[in-house]
């Protein structure tokens, strides 16, 4: 079981690292969150330690070792709780933690279905789920220091509300609104200006 890597970054993909350890590349993917914050824990002779979580994926005909990557422990102890809840395993998790861990620990234990539900791969049956098995065990994880986790969580709220108020105003009820809004948010996670928002609803209601 590989616990921890470090070696030298050569190459960062869309959702994944290449590092080179004694003529050795290894793939190590990480959550997107982990992933845009990658350059401030490299050295400056671009060497990166992680600490990861090693599984194997299986598939009809063969298993592949899959190594994912976190930047610190406590990263770690959150995706292996998140995993807990059935029905998500570490792919899935993987793809679901693009917000900070905080802002996540703090939707699941104010039952802020929303907020999940705008996290990728999590539809609404999930969300009910990840708060019917983590709330009330997860209050470590909202503690941690994220200067922008708050301002995410706000920014994430405003633009839905604000996104929904417009569709309830062109007479769309307010739970098919929200779940248009969601569905596109989980398709572009990094959207937060309302006119665009609407737009990519707009456009993945006419491809319906």
């Amino acid at each position: 079981m590989i616990a921890r890597i470090s070696g030298k970054l050569t190459e960062k993909r869309k959702q994944s690292v290449i590092l080179e350890n004694g003529g050795i590349s290894y793939e190590v993917f990480l959550p997107v969150i982990a992933l845009s914050r990658i350059d401030e824990y490299l050295t400056p002779d671009s060497h990166l330690r992680l600490i990861t979580y090693h599984y194997q994926q299986i598939e009809p005909s063969r298993s592949i070792p899959i190594l994912i990557g976190f930047l610190n422990e406590v990263e770690k102890d959150f995706f292996e709780v998140f995993i807990t809840v059935s029905g998500i395993g570490p792919k899935a998790a993987l793809r679901a933690l693009n917000m900070p861990i905080s802002a996540i620990a703090r939707a699941i234990d104010e039952s802020d279905i929303d907020f999940l539900r705008s996290l990728p791969g999590i539809g609404p049956q999930r969300a009910k789920e990840i708060i019917a098995k983590l709330q009330g065990k997860i209050g470590r994880f909202g503690l941690i220091q994220d200067s922008d986790a708050k301002r995410e969580v706000s920014v994430a709220k405003d633009l839905i509300e604000e996104a929904a108020e417009v569709l309830m105003q062109l007479q769309y009820k307010k739970n098919e609104a929200k779940e248009m809004i969601n569905d596109a948010l989980k398709r572009h996670p990094g959207i937060k200006d309302v006119e665009e928002l609407l737009n990519l609803v707009y456009k993945q209601k006419v491809r319906k």
